[in-house]
């Protein structure tokens, strides 16, 4: 006596569909690592201040000059406080009192909006690496430092020329 061949078909419903795709996200996750995924470090402060560059924000870009109102940014009134700039990609710190400003286009690979700042040290999270307050490089892969630019404090108004 022959067997006859069952077949069975149908379709995912939309829930399921949806359930599948999340616990095949967080497999992935849990077998790659959330590293993976973030950056090739991990590091203090990963939730920079961006303001956009106009007056409200207490923050003007005009040309090569940006003007920090120090009574609206108070956070950076703080040391160890910081912020990146993206649209003038410049990062500036307060750093045990005295302020630093640097450009935010990493060295290694031209990333621009990806840092951290903490322990008087900026990491660029696209690739890891970490430079001083003075734009020095401490740890690669990138080989030349950050450039710096000149900042002065008047009038409340911290302002960094580029």
């Amino acid at each position: 006596m022959e067997k006859s061949l069952v077949v069975k078909s149908g379709s995912l419903t939309e829930s399921r569909r949806k359930f599948l795709e999340k616990a095949g996200s967080t497999l992935v996750l849990s077998t790659l690592g959330a590293a993976f995924f973030t950056s090739c470090s991990s590091t203090d402060d990963s939730d920079p201040t961006t303001p956009p560059g106009n007056s409200s924000s207490g923050i003007t870009i005009s040309g090569n000059t940006i003007t920090i109102n120090l009574s609206i940014q108070t956070g950076l009134n703080t040391s160890g406080s910081w912020l990146l700039i993206e649209n003038a990609r410049t990062l500036v710190a307060n750093v045990n009192g005295a302020f630093v400003a640097l450009t935010s286009v990493c060295t290694h690979s031209g990333c621009s909006d990806n840092w951290t700042f903490g322990s008087n040290r900026f990491t660029c999270n696209c690739h890891g690496s970490v430079f001083d307050p003075s734009g020095r490089v401490l740890n690669g892969p990138a080989s030349a430092p950050l450039q710096q630019f000149t900042t002065q404090v008047s009038a409340g108004n911290l302002v960094v020329f580029k």
